[in-house]
């Protein structure tokens, strides 16, 4: 796998693309590169390709977002299909921005996959070691976090919005991985399209909540204009992944945005789809 090298610093973290738009079954993904050289297949969807009419067109999968359950059922079957499986066996989570993770195996397979009651409740991260068994996070803004180690075929997957990222998800996901064998100086990290800096105004409450998160400055992630704040969920994210020993080479942002048309934006229309990062250790 292909990471960006950088030092230990969130003023030089970068956007590097990891990941490229491709075509698999007929839909297209942006496929995550390389992760097949250790025995694993990750993409993020887009919004194309699916069924759902507006405003939740087309491919939105998500089940409680007021869209018709059945368009979001066959959506997931699209998906399910261009990642090689079958729905019945991806894993879903009820997700609440919180930092709770839950180790998944067969026994979890299809659960949340057609009806929203019966994913896993409470969990913002899906974590095997099982060949086969698909992980499924989804967001709309939110940050989309790959994680992979490849010595002890430990795979996760996390979604980091501002509460999640301020309680620190992503350090909770990989020490929950290093209770199952994962080492943290062999994972490796991507962290998927999530909202632009830019559209993300945010209050006294945040700023303070993902100030306490990092031991550090946050550097470019804080960015103060006219009195407002503004912050980047994908560089804290990453500072507190290099804090926690996260090496530094196997650390990427890929630099898609959600205000690319190509993928859903809470912050740009309510209501909206969702969409997904998908992965599997390959059986």
């Amino acid at each position: 796998m292909t990471f960006h090298t950088h030092s230990r610093s969130l003023a030089s973290v970068q956007r590097v693309p990891v990941a490229k738009f491709t075509t698999r079954d007929g839909l297209e993904v942006l496929a995550i590169d390389d992760v097949d050289a250790f025995g694993v297949d990750a993409f993020v969807t887009t919004r194309e390709g699916g069924v759902s009419q507006a405003p939740y067109d087309s491919l939105n999968l998500g089940l409680h977002v007021g869209d018709v359950d059945d368009s979001v059922i066959k959506n997931r079957e699209v998906v399910a299909s261009a990642l090689g499986v079958d729905l019945d066996a991806m894993v879903f989570c009820n997700q609440t921005h919180g930092t709770r993770s839950a180790v998944v195996d067969s026994t979890h397979a299809g659960r949340g996959a057609r009806f929203s009651e019966h994913a896993l409740i409470g969990t913002d991260a899906l974590i095997t070691t099982t060949p086969g068994v698909p992980l499924v996070i989804m967001v709309a803004d939110c940050c989309p976090i790959l994680f992979v180690d490849p010595v002890a075929h430990v795979l996760g997957v996390a979604h980091a919005g501002w509460r999640g990222t301020a309680d620190k998800v992503a350090t909770e996901t990989i020490l929950a991985m290093r209770d199952v064998g994962a080492q943290v100086k062999n994972i490796k990290v991507v962290i998927g399209p999530s909202i632009n800096q830019d559209r993300y105004e945010v209050g006294t409450e945040v700023v303070e909540a993902v100030v306490r998160s990092v031991s550090g400055d946050l550097g470019d992630a804080l960015l103060m204009r006219d009195e407002s704040a503004y912050i980047d969920i994908a560089l804290v994210n990453a500072q507190q992944l290099l804090e926690l020993g996260v090496e530094s080479e196997n650390l990427s942002i890929l630099p898609w945005r959600t205000d690319d048309p190509r993928f859903y934006s809470d912050r740009e229309a309510r209501p909206t789809g969702r969409f997904a990062l998908v992965a599997q250790i390959l059986p």
